[in-house]
């Protein structure tokens, strides 16, 4: 029989679904940041208890999968100390000598539409570590951040 009269399979032509990416290094969390991974499994647990199909479901579970992982691997932090940048920091910093504010959050909680930015962002990993006063170097420059204040953000460390 010829090839082009044979059906084959629909899953054959399918793109081939893949793990949701762990990203690499240590899964460091506010403890915001932790209830949320916690809350976020617990949504997903229910949905996939009311999901309808097959399909619903693997998508859930795959998500499942990641969060349980960073749930169960997440290294919550200490509240940084005052004028020093770590995670869960409210940054005010000078960059191109403008004033902007961040705070400096887990990988999972990050949105830099809210402010909150990953510690493994650029900026992020320019700004930890750093001192009230202190200048740090940020895409090739060697002064181009003069943080302006730190504080930990009593919302993230809540």
């Amino acid at each position: 029989m010829s090839v082009a009269f044979r059906r084959e399979s629909d899953d054959e032509h399918m793109e081939p679904v893949f793990e949701w990416p762990i990203p690499p290094g240590a899964n460091l969390v506010t403890p915001r940041g932790h209830r949320l991974l916690g809350e976020e499994l617990a949504q997903i647990e229910a949905a996939i208890a009311a999901a309808e199909t097959d399909d619903a479901r693997k998508k859930l579970q795959r998500r499942q999968r990641y969060v349980a992982t960073r749930h169960a691997t997440a290294e919550v932090q200490a509240a940084p100390a005052d004028g020093i940048v770590g995670v869960g920091s409210a940054v005010r910093y000078r960059l191109a000598g403008t004033e902007r504010a961040v705070t400096i959050v887990g990988h999972d909680e990050a949105d830099p539409a809210a402010g909150r930015i990953a510690f493994t962002a650029p900026l992020g990993r320019a700004l930890m570590g750093a001192e009230v006063g202190e200048s740090v170097e940020f895409q090739g420059r060697e002064d181009a951040i003069t943080v302006l204040a730190a504080a930990p953000d009593a919302e993230e460390m809540a």
